[in-house]
């Protein structure tokens, strides 16, 4: 499985969904659940297919202006690709 790349579309993968409430949201997938919280909730809910990856990106960069931009790009770039390789998201 290859990183997502600037002018991919992130979204959950078919058969996976949010679930829970507000405050204890998961993805549900075939297999189970997974439990989010923080930055990884906050960059899945960006994961609209609408969205590129360079968009994702780059509004994550604005939010988190004391981070460095590359950090913010190499963690969920690494991140993305893991939930790719699980069958949680497609781009």
């Amino acid at each position: 499985m290859s990183p997502p790349s600037d002018s991919s579309q992130p979204r959950l993968a078919a058969g996976c969904r949010w679930g829970g409430t507000d405050e204890n949201r998961v993805i549900l997938f075939p297999e189970g659940a997974i439990k989010l919280q923080g930055t990884g909730q906050q960059v899945l809910e960006h994961c609209d297919g609408q969205r590129t990856f360079g968009d994702i990106i780059r509004e994550l960069q604005s939010q988190f202006t004391e981070a460095d931009p590359n950090k913010i790009r190499d963690d969920i770039s690494k991140f993305l690709e893991q939930l790719q390789q699980k069958r949680i998201v497609d781009y």
